[in-house]
């Protein structure tokens, strides 16, 4: 059996990021990333000299877009799934990268373990989306578990960033707008200022299913509400700037 062997398992398969070589082991027919973990990477504002944190990491998808777009200094993967989390750190193994990601099978809302690993200039977060509404998702279910918000909320979250984030350290997270005023609501109770807010939309005729939003720990109030991205144009075809997050070009 070759080490290729020993890293993916039957029902999985490598996809190549089309950046800097670097390769994700997801399941075939299971949760895997999307477009709002791309935009994530490219509204997050990472330094070479970066620490960096993802929470709700799944199978640690952002820190390698971290990790190929910006070259930090570190990134720490934290998931509480067993599965996923074994899954991003074959994958930090696959790419060779052990002193650069670390990945942590943990729980955001275990303080006393978020205090031990230190604080982070960055923290990078696609969480749960959909409020558990008691009794209608089971927790068993790994693909509720990623959208429901069945082992975190929203405040979890927030509390766990303010914990992790250094004197005006950044936090960016991705979520849906109908949540935003829960989102700017919780941020502040946390003192974590909302600094930026870019709305993503389908296309120029619809409304944002996206947003995209950056806070600074202990930072002074000033928001700047940045103009509107829209994955197609008015052709259908993908827009010029989701053409380039991608780091492809128009065909």
């Amino acid at each position: 059996m070759s080490n290729l062997d020993k890293l993916v398992l039957n029902d999985e398969s490598i996809d190549d990021l089309q950046l800097k070589g670097l390769k994700l082991i997801q399941k075939k027919d299971a949760f895997r990333f999307g477009v709002d973990a791309v935009l994530l990477s490219d509204f997050s504002r990472v330094k070479s000299k970066h620490r960096v944190i993802d929470l709700c990491s799944g199978t640690g998808i952002i820190p390698f877009l971290l990790m190929g777009k910006y070259n930090p200094e570190e990134v720490v993967a934290l998931e509480i799934q067993n599965d996923m989390a074994d899954m991003a750190e074959r994958s930090v193994k696959l790419n060779s990268l052990e002193d650069k990601i670390k990945v942590y099978n943990r729980d955001l809302k275990d303080i006393d373990f978020l205090k031990s690993i230190g604080r982070f200039d960055v923290l990078t977060v696609n969480p749960p989306y959909k409020i558990n509404n008691g009794g209608i998702v089971n927790p068993s279910d790994k693909l509720a578990i990623a959208r429901h918000e069945v082992m975190c909320t929203l405040e979890d979250v927030i509390k766990a960033a303010r914990t992790l984030l250094k004197d005006n350290g950044r936090m960016y997270m991705v979520h849906r707008p109908e949540r935003l005023a829960d989102i700017m609501v919780l941020m502040r109770k946390y003192k974590i200022e909302p600094k930026r807010v870019r709305m993503v939309h389908p296309n120029t005729k619809k409304a944002p299913n996206i947003v995209l939003i950056e806070g600074q720990r202990d930072g002074g109030s000033f928001l700047k509400w940045e103009e509107s991205l829209y994955v197609y144009n008015d052709n259908g075809e993908y827009s010029d700037e989701i053409n380039r997050i991608y780091g492809r070009s128009e065909v």
